[in-house]
């Protein structure tokens, strides 16, 4: 079992190499626009998505937010998918309270 110290410091790195195709896809000339789009809008940003939520709060909120992000961008675009991502971020905020409030209603 890998100790959780080690597996965010592996989970940081894996975001910050993958960030780089997308420095590449602001940066570069327009005319190379089509070569990068693919490679950022699906392996890139799909990482940083499982990476980055994997780390904030966990491997089973990171599935859920990469298929969200997938589903949502595929059928019906970029504006949905952070639609989607927004709505996940109030529905696991929400969950958090309300088991606050249990638990300490218990205690």
């Amino acid at each position: 079992m890998i100790r959780n110290a080690t597996q965010r410091s592996i989970l940081r790195w894996i975001h910050l190499i993958f960030t780089i195709p997308i420095i590449g896809y602001v940066y570069s000339p327009f005319a190379e626009l089509p070569n990068y789009a693919p490679v950022v809008r699906f392996v890139s940003i799909p990482v940083l998505i499982l990476s980055g939520f994997w780390m904030y709060a966990g491997v089973f909120f990171a599935i859920i937010g990469l298929a969200l992000w997938l589903g949502a961008y595929y059928l019906s675009g970029y504006g949905a998918a952070i639609l989607s991502e927004v709505a996940l971020f109030v529905a696991w905020k929400t969950w958090l309270v309300i088991r606050a409030r249990q638990s300490k209603r218990l205690a």
